[in-house]
């Protein structure tokens, strides 16, 4: 674990989650005791990030089997407003149902067994998700360090650290990693409109970590990629289609075309979990559309006119041939690979 930031815990029949819409202001936490309490956190991006959702809505669906024994009622049949709630959060990102098909599997496997057994068995899958996410981002730095050099500033968008997973991180991970390894990297963080997960969660992370950040708007990126002050883009994802286009936080798509307008390798970091074999393109991706209210105000104040149109898709398509390299914690996968084993 990273030892100072904890985005979620599972402790006595309770998910414990870090309010991230808080930060950086307070660091406060919500219990949620029930599973409609982890629904409404995850619609409401108390716990985001697409390995983070995935591992929040298993511990839910645990929380939604010990209140149907409670009130003795059928697991199986009881379960299902629970799986449906939950899968309805967020859209896009497949760690959500990827999660949830786990649990589900786990149910059906149990059948025969008694409900506080089959309750158990929940818990228990819920767990190995949380560990298993671990491990995983620790593999995921492990390979991707070895594609940063000592003295690189990296570009980041979003948050894909330890606040998007249970721990370490994926785009972060890599940088974590090679700061350990005894490499000088420093990285800039755009800010990240609307919701600023940039300027509000990636910056407070590394900053607690001691790595050296800069915060930009937005739209600096492509002057900083001009000036040579960037030598590396790295991101999440929150879906990636079998063909290797990657869908992720908005914006991912400009900093994809501006990098390769200046000749800048972009590297998506994200467990394998994250890739969807059953979606052959990234068009065929659903892209969440969020409130206006999040681009016609900050913290409750109104900047933009009354009754002005907004479109605010929460994420973009990147297609595969801007993407330099998915790393995965099996290790890294070039475009020129990924082609090769795709089609």
């Amino acid at each position: 674990m990273d030892g100072t930031i904890s985005a979620l815990r599972w402790q006595k029949r309770e998910l414990i989650l870090l309010d991230q819409t808080r930060l950086p202001g307070e660091e406060v936490y919500l219990t949620c005791t029930d599973y409609r309490m982890v629904a409404e956190a995850i619609r409401k991006l108390v716990v985001r990030g697409a390995p983070a959702i995935g591992v929040a809505a298993a511990f839910g669906v645990v929380l939604g089997a010990y209140e149907l024994i409670a009130n003795n009622c059928d697991l199986a049949t009881g379960l299902e407003p629970v799986f449906r709630e939950l899968a309805a959060t967020r859209p896009t990102a497949v760690n959500l149902f990827w999660a949830l098909a786990r649990m589900k599997k786990m149910l059906a496997a149990g059948e025969a067994a008694t409900p506080e057994a089959l309750v158990q068995a929940l818990e228990q899958e819920a767990v190995r998700l949380y560990h298993e996410d671990i491990e995983v981002n620790l593999r995921i730095g492990e390979y991707g360090a070895a594609l940063l050099a000592d003295g690189m500033t990296v570009l980041t968008i979003c948050n894909a650290g330890a606040l998007a997973t249970v721990a370490h991180g994926t785009a972060l991970a890599v940088i974590r990693t090679a700061v350990r390894q005894g490499k000088k990297i420093a990285v800039v963080a755009c800010e990240t409109r609307p919701l600023l997960q940039g300027a509000r969660l990636t910056t407070w992370e590394l900053m607690k970590a001691q790595i050296p950040v800069a915060l930009i708007t937005d739209n600096t990126a492509g002057y900083l990629m001009q000036q040579g002050k960037i030598q590396a883009v790295i991101t999440g994802a929150d879906r990636i289609a079998a063909n290797g286009d990657v869908v992720n936080k908005i914006g991912t798509y400009t900093l994809a075309v501006l990098a390769q307008a200046h000749g800048l390798p972009l590297y998506v970091a994200a467990p394998t979990s994250t890739i969807d074999y059953h979606t052959p393109r990234g068009d065929l991706i659903p892209i969440e559309e969020r409130s206006g209210e999040e681009i016609t105000q900050i913290q409750g104040q109104r900047i933009a006119p009354a009754g002005v149109k907004v479109y605010n898709p929460a994420f973009d398509l990147t297609p595969a041939r801007l993407v330099t390299a998915v790393i995965t914690e099996r290790g890294v996968i070039s475009r020129e690979e990924w082609g090769k084993n795709r089609g």
